[in-house]
């Protein structure tokens, strides 16, 4: 059997042992009536699920968004949901990632992932809900909107050499990556994703990895980082809230598939298409929030200072990354 064939059989099996225990548990509680109130949810995964396993944004990056804008789900709620459905979609893909042999970085999977699960407890305890949610929506799309510009300003300017893994490994870098885990995890804990794509932008700019290499490990770290986030607030925390339960149950069908399905995607794909599908989906998702939330100047100025700062910032690390190996 070849490797394509094995790993579709996998694909099939996962899949086959998601759906069998998902359907009992529909029947056992008599839940199939959700899709009838919530089958938007469902479509909405259907893409996200596609997108969090082909980019280094998780399905978070869709779900929160499309949520809070389209839908006028309250932060809180889409958070919790988006940690809840990455947790199956996500650890989906990262079995089929593992299973396909794609390169992960491990050592910022383990670093960083440690570094998320403080700052996911820490944001999720102590920061989420302060904020108000036209904020936190509005900071969302801007910090990856001006990552998405600056990815593209240093793409254009030079071209970068790509490794596959971080060469010259040592301490500082390790911690690098923790304290870059902390502020994913503390922004995953307010979005409910967040240090995929963090992780991701260090990866890229600072220690000059592969985007194709940094792409499944980001995903591999925010499976890691939902299960965290979701497994403390329910069973530590308050618990999540009963309207994200009902969104999950009709979404965890779709996302078992879906997920996979983007990483064995984009696995065979170009770093320039690798970079492309991310650039678009960042600008479709600030090009719909501008239309969707009720912008006044303070909201617009908050943007344009979020989206300023984070290009600065991001630059900062690919300056500073250059001048370490140089």
């Amino acid at each position: 059997m070849g490797t394509s064939s094995r790993i579709f059989l996998y694909h099939v099996l996962m899949i086959s042992v998601v759906w069998i225990f998902w359907a009992l548990s529909m029947t056992k509680n008599s839940s199939w009536f959700l899709f009838s109130e919530n089958w938007h949810m469902t479509v909405t995964m259907l893409l996200g699920s596609f997108i969090a396993g082909a980019t280094s944004e998780g399905g978070g990056a869709v779900a929160f968004p499309v949520m809070t804008l389209g839908f006028n789900t309250t932060p809180i709620v889409a958070r919790d949901f988006s940690l809840m459905i990455q947790s199956v979609g996500m650890s989906a893909a990262s079995i089929m990632i593992v299973l396909a042999r794609v390169p992960v970085e491990w050592r910022a999977v383990l670093f960083s992932g440690v570094g998320g699960v403080v700052g996911v407890i820490v944001s999720i305890e102590m920061i989420a809900g302060s904020l108000p949610p036209a904020i936190v929506k509005m900071f969302f799309v801007s910090f990856w909107a001006g990552f998405g510009t600056a990815l593209y300003l240093i793409n254009r300017a030079e071209e970068n050499v790509r490794t596959n893994y971080i060469t010259n490994f040592s301490m500082p870098a390790a911690f690098l990556l923790f304290v870059t885990g902390v502020a994913g995890g503390v922004v995953s804990g307010m979005t409910g994703t967040g240090l995929d794509i963090l992780t991701f932008s260090v990866l890229v700019l600072y220690f000059g990895v592969c985007e194709k290499v940094a792409t499944p490990t980001s995903v591999v770290l925010m499976a890691s980082n939902s299960l965290a986030g979701f497994g403390w607030s329910e069973i530590f925390g308050a618990g999540v809230h009963q309207t994200a339960w009902d969104f999950w149950w009709v979404c965890v069908p779709v996302v078992v598939v879906g997920a996979p399905l983007g990483a064995m995607f984009i696995k065979e794909r170009s770093r320039r298409f690798v970079v492309k599908f991310l650039y678009f989906s960042i600008v479709a998702q600030y090009a719909w929030a501008t239309t969707v939330l009720p912008l006044d100047w303070e909201l617009i100025a908050f943007s344009v200072v979020v989206v300023i700062s984070s290009m600065t910032l991001f630059g900062l690390i690919s300056i500073h990354g250059r001048n370490s190996v140089s």
